[in-house]
């Protein structure tokens, strides 16, 4: 089984009982308590679960205040974002002016972009050297460097996206709820996402099935006028106009 299948099913397996010992989890998934132990710890680090001693607690109300860093991200759900990824990558065509937010997900879009004449800015520095080395138009955004999430955020990066006009935007989250919208951990960040996609004739957010009913403390933008990518619609989101489950 691979790790992210684990993930998943512990993540299931905590929306059911809220908490979960490691002994059970050797059980249930006929793996070694080392195993469950470092599946817990990657949860736990991106802010999916709380680990405590001798196994793990649902996060109380699905609210992530923690930051993951990119490595951390990077572990958790690997597959279904490259999946969302893929199918945002058909979307861009030659013509078009894009934004490109900073995130794991939309990370995976360079990997699955064909040659395109398409002009990209971007608030991630690892996007942009992806972006050059591939002889693609792109314009890195200026502004404070963030170290966990590698992305420039703060008040100069909004101010120089106000005079972009884009055909079109692609977006992360680090949650989705039908209260508070999309959110993020950070203010600064947050400022950035919600100007960006102010500037964007259509914005994509690429959220994977575990960012639904999680709310982070800074919201950038209301689920209306937004397009969801996502590789699993939960039910209680099924009557949401906009949500698009990617093949």
């Amino acid at each position: 089984m691979l790790s992210e299948q684990r993930q998943e099913m512990i993540l299931k397996f905590l929306e059911e009982k809220r908490s979960i010992m490691v002994s059970e989890l050797t059980e249930l998934l006929d793996i070694s308590e080392s195993t469950a132990r470092r599946d817990i710890t990657v949860l736990d680090r991106a802010g999916k679960l709380v680990k405590v001693f001798g196994g793990a607690v649902a996060v109380e109300n699905n609210v992530l205040s923690r930051e993951p860093t990119v490595a951390q991200k990077e572990e958790v759900c690997r597959e279904e974002k490259m999946r969302i990824a893929r199918y945002a990558a058909r979307l861009i065509r030659g013509e078009d002016f894009v934004y490109l937010d900073a995130g794991t997900t939309t990370g995976y879009i360079l990997d699955f972009l064909e040659e395109t004449g398409a002009t990209f800015v971007t608030n991630a520095v690892s996007h942009a050297q992806r972006l050059a080395a591939r002889g693609i138009h792109v314009l890195l955004v200026g502004g404070t460097l963030k170290g966990s999430t590698e992305a420039v955020v703060g008040t100069t990066a909004a101010l120089m996206l106000h005079d972009y006009h884009f055909t079109v935007g692609f977006f992360g989250a680090n949650g989705v709820s039908r209260s508070a919208g999309f959110t993020t951990p950070d203010v600064n960040e947050a400022l950035v996402k919600k100007t960006a996609a102010g500037q964007c004739r259509k914005s994509y957010v690429l959220c994977d099935h575990t960012k639904f009913h999680v709310v982070s403390p800074v919201t950038f933008a209301r689920l209306s006028g937004k397009t969801i990518l996502t590789d699993e619609c939960p039910e209680e989101f099924r009557d949401v106009e906009g949500i698009v489950v990617c093949p």
